[in-house]
């Protein structure tokens, strides 16, 4: 599968990195479909199919680990890759993220856009077998 077909939600609430974030993606052929709080991203996540999600933890109306936990246990996104992107860089944050079913953990501060779109490369590699 190309990037062009795979889907990706960004759920990021601070607009200059969702911004960037987005732009960058869909430079490198990825659909990329924003969400800027945790309902917005439940109700984006029900409505359509995404091949991963990317998942800040502090976010307006739900929090970060609440969307993870609902998304890991509603059968249609439960398979779905989530990788968490945050400033939250304390180990029981990353343990209580991986622990609920996040994929891999990244601070924001620590890494590359490019370095991103190499880290969706390779989870869709490994969650398309």
């Amino acid at each position: 599968m190309t990037p062009a077909d795979r889907r990706i939600l960004l759920v990021e609430d601070d607009r200059f990195l969702r911004r960037a974030a987005e732009a960058s993606l869909k430079r490198k052929g990825f659909i990329v479909r924003a969400a800027v709080d945790g309902e917005e991203a439940l109700r984006m996540a029900a409505a359509e199919p995404f091949d991963l999600i990317l998942l800040d933890l502090i976010l307006p109306k739900l929090p970060g680990f609440e969307v993870l936990r609902c998304l890991k246990g509603q059968r249609h996104t439960a398979s779905v890759p989530v990788i968490v992107l945050s400033n939250l860089g304390q180990d029981d944050d990353v343990q209580q993220a991986t622990a609920l079913g996040a994929l891999s953990y990244f601070i924001k501060a620590n890494l590359s856009l490019d370095e991103l779109a190499r880290h969706i490369d390779e989870a869709l590699q490994k969650a398309s077998g």
